[in-house]
């Protein structure tokens, strides 16, 4: 099996990088993180990675709204990244990074605003996985539970025919048991229609160890053998094996 490499963008704001890095690590990838400079002055070539990242964060401080000001500045870079989803390559945003997505179009033209509640949100959620859907992030997973902490996750689909889409290419692959947030279709992430494109807002990075689960004393007393991997890192490995048998 190949040796699969990672690329983890960092800096301006984004803060979610090392555990990102950590994730694809412990899943047996190469994980390297890499300023967006670099990006930014065409100092960075896709072609040496299997896997691009935008991690969580508050890009640019999210001044003008969530991944507007990344997106922006990313745009004229978005040729070279397209080329990058024909040549195999796969594509994970989480949170802000979700956000960066679907501001760039490589994922349904939908919108990323405030939560119903108005707050920040900091919890824990059950999701249901799409069984449908075609790609090989979530593979083998029929629900998983990992943490939030946005304030602007609500998804809203302003287009009955990109929502007839969605549902028709089942593109809604990972959907809220209980919708914290207000998101329309109860979405939590979305991907592309290559299966290789995943955009979500929970953070399967901060998941990696049944010790990040707040239940875990208990868990571990009902089940002493229970795995001592966390729930988010299933994913990472489904990626990085389904890339490295390919």
């Amino acid at each position: 099996m190949k040796v699969v490499k990672a690329l983890i963008l960092s800096g301006h704001g984004i803060n979610c990088e090392e555990e990102t890095a950590s994730a694809f690590n412990l899943a047996g990838a190469k994980a390297d993180i890499v300023h967006l400079n670099k990006f930014f002055n065409n100092e960075l070539n896709l072609d040496n990675y299997d896997i691009l990242t935008f991690p969580g964060g508050f890009s640019f401080g999210d001044d003008l709204g969530a991944g507007i000001v990344l997106a922006t500045k990313l745009k004229k870079h978005l040729p070279e990244i397209k080329d990058f989803i024909k040549n195999n390559g796969y594509i994970i945003g989480i949170c802000n990074g979700f956000q960066l997505l679907i501001n760039l179009g490589l994922i349904p033209d939908t919108a990323l605003v405030e939560n119903t509640s108005k707050k920040f949100i900091d919890n824990w959620v059950n999701l249901k996985v799409n069984k449908n859907s075609n790609s090989p992030f979530f593979s083998g997973i029929d629900e998983i539970y990992l943490p939030i902490r946005h304030q602007e996750g609500r998804l809203i689909i302003g287009d009955e025919n990109i929502k007839n889409n969605i549902l028709k290419n089942n593109l809604n692959i990972l959907t809220y048991k209980n919708n914290p947030n207000g998101s329309d279709l109860d979405i939590a992430a979305l991907i592309d229609p290559t299966g290789q494109v995943l955009g979500m807002m929970p953070h399967p990075e901060a998941f990696l160890s049944l010790y990040n689960n707040p239940n875990w004393p208990k868990l571990k007393k009902d089940n002493p053998n229970i795995s001592e991997d966390g729930e988010g890192l299933k994913i990472f490995k489904n990626i990085v094996e389904h890339i490295g048998r390919s």
